[in-house]
């Protein structure tokens, strides 16, 4: 696990998501929010994306799966 993949840093990014369901963010949005650099949040973003907790769109953005 690379430092920048902390469970505490995996759930501040989980939060934010689930705080505003319909937030959609490019990575460097998201780099930007969470303050990392851009490789940094891509780390933490593949955690939640391999988890299904988020997801790529078409555009490119980053959005939190839809629950069924």
């Amino acid at each position: 696990m690379f430092p920048m993949q902390s469970p505490t840093l995996i759930e501040r990014v989980r939060a934010e998501f689930l705080e505003m369901p319909g937030m959609q963010l490019s990575l460097a949005q998201a780099a930007r929010l969470f303050g990392l650099d851009v490789a940094a949040c891509k780390q933490v973003i593949d955690v939640l994306v391999n988890a299904s907790f988020l997801r790529w769109t078409p555009a490119g953005t980053i959005a939190r799966c839809e629950t069924a």
